[in-house]
Parts: structure tokens; C-alpha cells; sequence
């Protein structure tokens, strides 16, 4: 049984609070029926994106059975049939489409172009160097855009977090593609798109987000029309978990070098979780609203 779980990915899972990211940045979340809807959608996205976790295994076992650690994944190992992988891809797809369709139809849309996203990511696209990275962190805004349309025009998305959102994504795609491109230097091919790569290329690249992510973030605390809605001027004291949380990063990225899933990255370093828990709650000190929504003062 472990086998089919792991081939769900339920680890993966966390990159789907950014659907929850329109929620808590509108300050609804002690909204509780609106709370249970978008919870309910975050729910049925899990489903659609494990079944396109299933796709994308089947669609690159030749390739992680070189890998050294995706050889170990349920398909390419042989631990669970394709037959039964297929199963389970119709019956996530089907439950997961269905449930967003009952839940709001905006959000099914929205959910509809990430499936598309991620099929032509899957067949095709991932092996075009630099596209593949942008297709990752288009689907990070996609979710955005499905938390947005969850609320049912209850929760107006800004453009500073899409922005933040979209540059955090494409500096974490990057130095999960130095991982292959170390593997690569190793003489093991892991994907056809890492001829587009090179250390160099990847380093700078990385640099340019890490920078560009900062200043947008900067932007966004000291923005007028931020500062007016959250009623604080002083929201740019969050900047520096912002930027502590991506310095941690590279150290794990080029000290380390252990980037190649910034999921389990998350998961497992603790500096990365109190930096974020820290951020959390200096931002929560300094709004006045959020402040007054959870502790009544």
C-alpha cells in the first residue's frame, strides 16, 4: 500500500497552499463557510495533481530508472502496475474534476488550463530548456488564480503577490535543475532538456530571481496602495525573513547541494520552517487587521 501512496506524491501537496494564499492575504479566513470552500477546492486539486504525478511518472519511467533516486519511484521500480496506475489517474482526474465543477466553476476553469499546462509540460515541453522551468512556475500562479476563484470574487488577488509568486517559483525550477545538471557532470543523462543547462547559466540564473524576487517583495511592503489597505508602514521589517529564507536556500543549493526537490527541502530543514513561521508572525504583528481577526484586540 505504501507504494500507491507514495505514487500519489501526497508530499507535493504543500505547494497547494498557495491556493490558500488569496485567502489569508484578504483577511477571510475566520470566514468559515468560505474557509470550507476553498479548503474544499485545495482538496480536489490534490486529487487532479496526483493524478498528473501518476502521467508524469508513467511518461518518464525510461528516464528516472537512470535517475539515482527517482529509479526508487513506484513505476520506474516496478512496485506498482502501469494497469493500476492507470486506474488511479482516471479515478483521481474524474473525482477531482467533479468535485471542482460541484464547487465553483471559475475555480474549474482555472483548475482545466493547469491540467493543460501540465499535459503539454508532460509530452512535450519539458524538453525545451528554459520553457520547462516557466511551465513550473506558471502552474504556482495557477494556483493562485484557483484560490481567487474559489471565494467567488470574495478574495481580489494582487498583483504583488503573483508577481513574488512567480519569481520565488522560477529561482526554485532553477536550482532544481542544477541538481540534474550536477547528475549530468556525473555522466548520468537524467533529462533530455539539461543540454540547455550548464552550472553557469543555472548560478546566474538563480542570482538574477534571487535578486529580482527581493526587490519585488520590497516593492510590494512599501507599495502606497499596500500600505493604505494593511493601514502599517512598517511591513518592510518582513523583508528580512524574505531574505534570510532565500539565502538559506542557496546555502542548501550551492553549499549542499541538495536542491533537486524543494518540496522535501521544505519539509526537512528546520532553519527554512522557523524562518517562514517567523515571517508569518511578524506579518500577523504588524497588520492591524489580521491582529485584531485572531487575537480580538
Amino acid at each position: 500500500m505504501k507504494h500507491y501512496i507514495k505514487l500519489l506524491r501526497p508530499h507535493q501537496y504543500v505547494k497547494n497552499a498557495f491556493i490558500l494564499s488569496p485567502l489569508f492575504f484578504s483577511f477571510k479566513f475566520r470566514d468559515t463557510d468560505l474557509l470550507l470552500q476553498v479548503l474544499a477546492v485545495t482538496i480536489c486539486f490534490c486529487f487532479v495533481a496526483s493524478a498528473i504525478y501518476i502521467l508524469n511518472d508513467y511518461l518518464d519511467i525510461e528516464e528516472d530508472r537512470k535517475h539515482p533516486r527517482k529509479k526508487n519511484r513506484p513505476l520506474a521500480s516496478g512496485a506498482v502496475p502501469v494497469s493500476h496506475a492507470f486506474i488511479m489517474f482516471g479515478s483521481l482526474l474524474v473525482v477531482g474534476l467533479g468535485g471542482m465543477a460541484y464547487l465553483s466553476i471559475n475555480a474549474l476553469i482555472f483548475t482545466g488550463v493547469y491540467v493543460g499546462n501540465n499535459l503539454l509540460y508532460s509530452y512535450r515541453l519539458k524538453h525545451i530548456p528554459l520553457l520547462d522551468v516557466v511551465l513550473i512556475s506558471v502552474g504556482f500562479v495557477l494556483r493562485l488564480f484557483i484560490g481567487e476563484a474559489a471565494g467567488e470574487g470574495e478574495l481580489p488577488l494582487s498583483m504583488w503577490i503573483v508577481l513574488v509568486t512567480f519569481l520565488l517559483a522560477m529561482f526554485l525550477a532553477l536550482a532544481k535543475r542544477r541538481d540534474d545538471v550536477l547528475l549530468q557532470a556525473q555522466g548520468k543523462k537524467v533529462r533530455k532538456s539539461i543540454y540547455g543547462y550548464n552550472l553557469e547559466f543555472i548560478n546566474g540564473g538563480m542570482m538574477i530571481m534571487a535578486s529580482v524576487t527581493i526587490v519585488a517583495y520590497i516593492s510590494y511592503t512599501i507599495s502606497p496602495d499596500v500600505t493604505q489597505r494593511l493601514k502599517t508602514d512598517q511591513l518592510y521589517f518582513t523583508t528580512f525573513f524574505v531574505i534570510i529564507g532565500i539565502l538559506r536556500y542557496m546555502q542548501i543549493t550551492f553549499v549542499e547541494q541538495k536542491s533537486g526537490s524543494p518540496t522535501k527541502v521544505l519539509l526537512r530543514d528546520l532553519f527554512l520552517q522557523l524562518t517562514i513561521l517567523g515571517w508569518i508572525l511578524t506579518f500577523v504583528f504588524l497588520v492591524p487587521a489580521l491582529r485584531e481577526l485572531i487575537f480580538g484586540s
